[in-house]
């Protein structure tokens, strides 16, 4: 039996190409995670999005229906036209605030 002899430029050739092999590994396993982030988000958005479509439809029927049959109640027509508006302002007052009395790390400045 003859014993095998392997030559330092072929170790350190074998060496880099498993280096090169596990690098195009992982390169491909990030694009792979990145891009499922990314699809993730973008379902988040769609559905999302939907959901408001949803709910303004309905809001809207709602409003349409007590508008189209109220019969001069003025303060029926005011609460059904009042109440989606106070949600809403409410939900954008938060959404637009700028809050800037965040802590600081590292002690006082």
């Amino acid at each position: 039996m003859n014993p095998i002899t392997i030559t330092p430029m072929a170790l350190f050739a074998g060496a880099g190409i498993a280096l090169g092999v596990l690098l195009v590994w992982r390169s491909g396993v990030r694009k792979a995670r990145a891009a499922a982030t990314a699809a993730r988000a973008g379902a988040r958005a769609v559905s999302l999005f939907g959901r408001v479509l949803v709910l303004g439809g309905m809001i809207t029927g709602v409003q349409w229906v007590v508008i189209a049959y109220a019969e001069d109640n003025t303060t029926l027509v005011a609460v059904v036209l009042g109440l989606p508006a106070l949600f809403t302002a409410s939900t954008l007052v938060r959404l637009l605030t700028v809050v800037t009395d965040s802590p600081r790390r590292g002690g006082k400045r």
